[in-house]
């Protein structure tokens, strides 16, 4: 069996969801890390730091091509194994309870997934694309630098989420991310293989704690610089 071959089966489908669902997830601690800046600092100054160093640093603008290729990757198999399973689901000539076996968020991937892919379209089109292309000048509603001279990607996200559609949008995603991680999280280890009886059950835990942790602190953000509290 080639590699393509191996990779278009449906372990290799799940295979490459664990491998992408990974990196996804350390993406995750290190954007939030970097986000949370922004509630030691009303200023801006120290966010817009982190924001400058992830910008300028070579390795971080590397692993963004690789980010952004395992992210693309990682909805299009998502969405394949989505449609392999609505395929492979026989005909219903009776009634089946699909509760029984799994939560509904597990059931529900593909739409979680469908609700974050629009946040994201309209999350990089907001910060990373002003960030890395057009440059925040092209923006009207901030000033192009702060008080150190980087690019004041704060004003730009005061003034993003000074709009109330723009909070419901960031909040809903947060919770259909949480709902998502909830299913992804401990699935990616299993996928993988990396199943024991003592450690398995710590990993779930871990799961469970990182699926509502850091979708709570992606949406505190947006509605602290809402509602005004100290940012």
């Amino acid at each position: 069996m080639g590699i393509a071959s191996a990779f278009s089966s449906s372990i290799g489908k799940k295979l490459v969801m664990g491998l992408t669902g990974l990196f996804l997830i350390s993406f995750l601690v290190v954007h939030c890390f970097l986000n949370s800046f922004v509630f030691f600092d009303h200023t801006g100054v120290l966010f817009n730091e982190g924001a400058h160093f992830m910008a300028t640093n070579w390795i971080i603008r590397a692993m963004e091509v690789v980010l952004m290729l395992g992210l693309l990757l990682h909805i299009y198999q998502g969405y394949n194994l989505y449609l392999q399973n609505q395929a492979a689901r026989p005909v219903k000539y009776h009634y089946t309870d699909g509760k029984a076996n799994s939560k509904w968020y597990s059931r529900s991937m593909g739409l979680l997934g469908t609700l974050l892919l629009m946040f994201l379209i309209v999350h990089l089109s907001d910060f990373w694309i002003v960030s890395r292309f057009t440059g925040i000048e092209s923006f009207n509603g901030g000033t192009p630098l702060d008080a150190n001279g980087h690019e004041d990607l704060h004003a730009v996200m005061h003034a993003k989420f000074g709009e109330p559609w723009r909070v419901i949008l960031y909040v809903l995603a947060m919770i259909s991310l949480s709902y998502h991680l909830l299913h992804g999280f401990a699935s990616t280890f299993q996928t993988m293989g990396w199943n024991h009886k003592k450690y398995t059950p710590i990993i779930k835990s871990i799961g469970v704690l990182f699926s509502i942790l850091v979708p709570l602190l992606f949406a505190l953000m947006p509605i602290a610089i809402y509602f005004g509290w100290g940012l």
